[in-house]
């Protein structure tokens, strides 16, 4: 299928413009980000990435956090997994992600490339799925330890085979998880947590990923063709992204979606980024929309949906920033969970926090200018206060020389 002229850009956005723009699509300016709380921020995202991790709080909840200030860590999580009323489910976005329950039709098309493959990353036993699912509609909701554990007792990939089950069926949609208790997943049917125009909607591989393309718009307020595809992993023309047999290409799914062709102008000059812009973070106009409102001063958690994509995060804010968790402790640079500082609408520096009883500890520290430093000062004692801290307490500050001003200025706010 031959994909349509790509129209011709009428508006050229500055670099600032695409920024402010994006800034304020992701919930970090403007008094609009608060409306709906929890669950107005989750689908206006589209979708919150979920990690293990837990430094001062979960992924989940910093995101939270990071927008809509200091919401009790119980509302964020009874916001995403209600016990009575399920809002959202988990499934595969860009990573493990919680999603809003209305998307659930819109994965159709990775859950068909799932059931295509036959497999994952282990052999699935007919038999074991079949008891899955026997145990859920006799006695479900279950979590895997009441469906009969997750281990074989080796490391932690050494699922047990009904854990295998289980997660392949969560794969296929033949059961959903819409609820977590104490980090666990509970596994249920569709048809006892899906409403009935969700449960029996079947778009076609062309409707989901338009649907998703103008999700990742929204949520960005700007794209470019990566950005488009990275979001929720839309590998354009991969498996499951097929339409009549031909490749669903990115801009097939941007001109079905309606999203308005722009270009973003390099700073140093050079050609234009060619991008789409979501209509509305655009309307009136990119002067007018982006600047109102009062900008959030915050740490972002690594799996932050603002900075998911390193290159994007170089591109837009100039800023290099990368997970270190999983590197060897002596090659890390910045530290295990580094998380960004957000302020003015810009990234100005990082830290690697912890926590030690109730006291936040900012074991390494940098800042890009030295009017950061007050900035970071609010941050740190925002978050401490947040998560029940009452002291924080200083390592390693690169400059070095900014390490007396940021202890004053930390001392001048507790």
């Amino acid at each position: 299928m031959a994909s349509p002229p790509r129209p011709v850009p009428q508006l050229t956005l500055s670099p600032d413009d695409a920024r402010l723009i994006t800034l304020r699509a992701q919930g970090f300016v403007g008094s609009q980000a608060r409306r709906g709380g929890v669950s107005g921020m989750l689908r206006r995202l589209g979708a919150v990435q979920l990690d293990t991790i837990s430094v001062l709080a979960r992924s989940h909840e910093l995101v939270a956090y990071a927008r809509l200030g200091a919401v009790p860590r119980e509302r964020i999580e009874r916001a995403y997994w209600n016990p009575r009323r399920p809002d959202a489910f988990e499934y595969w976005s860009h990573a493990a992600c919680v999603l809003p329950i209305e998307e659930w039709p819109y994965y159709a098309f990775r859950r068909r490339a799932f059931a295509a493959r036959g497999m994952r990353w282990h052999e699935i036993s007919e038999r074991a799925c079949g008891e899955v699912l026997a145990r859920l509609r006799a006695d479900g909701p279950l979590n895997a330890t009441q469906l009969g554990g997750a281990k074989n007792g080796g490391a932690w990939w050494d699922w047990s085979e009904t854990k295998v089950a289980v997660e392949w069926l969560l794969d296929t949609g033949h059961v959903i998880c819409a609820r977590r208790i104490g980090w666990r997943r509970v596994y249920d049917l569709p048809e006892r947590v899906l409403r009935p125009e969700l449960l029996h909607a079947d778009p076609t591989d062309a409707e989901c990923v338009t649907h998703l393309a103008a999700v990742a718009a929204r949520a960005l307020g700007v794209v470019t063709r990566a950005d488009l595809a990275d979001y929720q992993r839309l590998r354009f023309g991969g498996a499951g992204q097929q339409q009549d047999g031909q490749a669903i290409s990115a801009d097939d799914a941007a001109a079905a979606a309606g999203l308005t062709p722009v270009e973003i102008a390099r700073p140093r000059g050079g050609p234009a980024v060619p991008a789409w812009a979501d209509p509305d973070s655009i309307s009136p106009s990119p002067a007018t929309l982006p600047g109102h409102g009062r900008h959030r001063v915050t740490l972002l958690s690594p799996f932050d949906s603002l900075i998911w994509d390193r290159k994007r995060t170089l591109r837009v804010f100039g800023f290099e920033h990368s997970l270190e968790a999983y590197v060897p402790r002596a090659k890390r640079v910045h530290g295990y969970f580094t998380m960004p500082l957000l302020a003015r609408g810009r990234l100005v520096g990082r830290v690697d926090p912890a926590r030690s009883g109730r006291t936040l500890v900012a074991r390494k520290l940098s800042l890009e200018t030295p009017s950061a430093t007050e900035a970071m000062a609010r941050a740190l004692r925002d978050a401490a206060s947040w998560v029940g801290c009452n002291n924080i307490d200083v390592g390693q500050v690169q400059p070095a020389d900014l390490e007396p001003r940021l202890r004053k200025a930390i001392s001048g706010l507790t």
